[in-house]
C-alpha cells in the first residue's frame, strides 16, 4: 500500500497460501546479497583450498583454471542450487525474510534461478561495476526488480512478518485517520486478547501457521470494526491499529472518570 510506504501484492508463496506481502526493496535485498557474498567467498577459499591438498596443481595455468572454476560454480550454482531447492531462498535471503517468486505469485522452478543466476553473474556481481546495474535497476523499478528479475520474470517479495509486529501495537502514522473513526464495539476482550497474543509471537511462528492465525484473526477484525482500512493495508498494520486505538481510547476513559494517569508505555 502506497499510503504506507509498502507496495504490498496479492500472491501464492512456495506453499501456495495467497497472502498480502511487500515487495523486497534495496536496503534489505542489498544485506541479504552481503549474507550471500559471504558465504560464497568462504565456499570459493574452502573448496580451493581442498582441491590443492588433493591435486596440488604446480603451474599457474593449472591453478588460474581452478580459481575460475571454483569461482563459477560458487558465484553461479550457490544461488541457482537454492533458489531452486529452497523454494526461492538463498541463506542470505532466509536470513532477511525474503523469498523469490514468480510475476504471477507463483513458486520459481530451475529455469528461473538459472536465468537470474546466469544475468548475475554476466552483469550485477561485485567486480568492475560492482553491481551497479543491479542497484540502478532496483532503484528506478517500481517493483525494485534487478536485471535478472526482469530477464527471468521474478520479484523478491518481503514474506516475513515486519519487526513491529511482536512490540507494543502502534498506530502507523498513515493510519492516524483511519483509527480515529474506527468503531471498535465489536471488539470485545476475547478477541483483543488473541491478537495481542498473535502479535506478541508471530515471529515465532512458522510462515503456514502465522498465514493461517493471522487470516482468521483479520476476517475476526474487519467484520467487528468499521469503517474498513483503507484497501491494501497489510494485515499486521491493520491488527496493531485497531489494538492499540482500542487499548488509548480505554485509558482515555480512565483518565476521564478517574483522573489517573495511564503509564508512559501501556501494553
Amino acid at each position: 500500500m502506497s499510503g504506507l510506504g509498502l507496495e504490498t501484492n496479492q500472491v501464492v508463496t512456495g506453499e501456495a497460501v495467497p497472502i498480502d506481502l511487500r515487495v523486497a526493496r534495496l536496503g534489505s535485498r542489498m544485506i541479504a546479497g552481503i549474507v550471500d557474498l559471504a558465504v560464497q567467498t568462504v565456499a570459493q577459499i574452502a573448496i580451493v583450498i581442498g582441491t590443492l591438498e588433493v591435486v596440488g596443481p604446480d603451474d599457474e595455468a593449472m591453478l588460474t583454471a581452478l580459481v575460475l572454476a571454483v569461482y563459477v560454480v560458487t558465484m553461479l550454482g550457490y544461488p541457482v542450487a537454492c533458489e531452486t531447492l529452497l523454494r526461492g531462498r538463498t541463506f542470505g535471503k532466509m536470513a532477511l525474510g525474503l523469498r523469490v517468486v514468480r510475476d504471477d505469485g507463483g513458486p520459481i522452478r530451475f529455469r528461473h534461478a538459472l536465468v537470474r543466476g546466469l544475468v548475475g553473474v554476466v552483469a550485477e556481481r561485485p567486480g568492475v561495476l560492482f553491481a551497479l546495474p543491479a542497484i540502478i535497476s532496483m532503484t528506478v523499478s517500481r517493483r525494485s526488480k534487478r536485471l535478472g528479475d526482469l530477464v527471468a520474470g521474478t520479484i523478491v517479495l518481503q514474506v516475513r512478518v515486519p519487526r513491529t509486529v511482536g512490540m507494543a501495537p502502534v498506530v502507523p502514522p498513515q493510519l492516524a485517520g483511519w483509527a480515529a473513526l474506527l468503531d471498535l464495539t465489536g471488539v470485545d476482550d476475547a478477541l483483543a486478547t488473541r491478537t495481542r497474543r498473535f502479535l506478541d509471537r508471530a515471529n515465532q511462528l512458522s510462515d503456514d501457521a502465522r498465514t493461517r492465525m493471522g487470516g482468521e484473526l483479520l476476517s475476526e477484525v474487519l467484520a467487528a470494526v468499521t469503517p474498513p482500512p483503507p484497501p491494501g493495508t497489510p494485515e499486521w498494520a491493520v491488527l496493531s491499529t485497531v489494538l492499540a486505538e482500542r487499548t488509548r481510547r480505554a485509558y482515555q476513559r480512565m483518565i476521564t472518570t478517574t483522573g489517573a494517569h495511564p503509564p508512559r508505555h501501556p501494553g
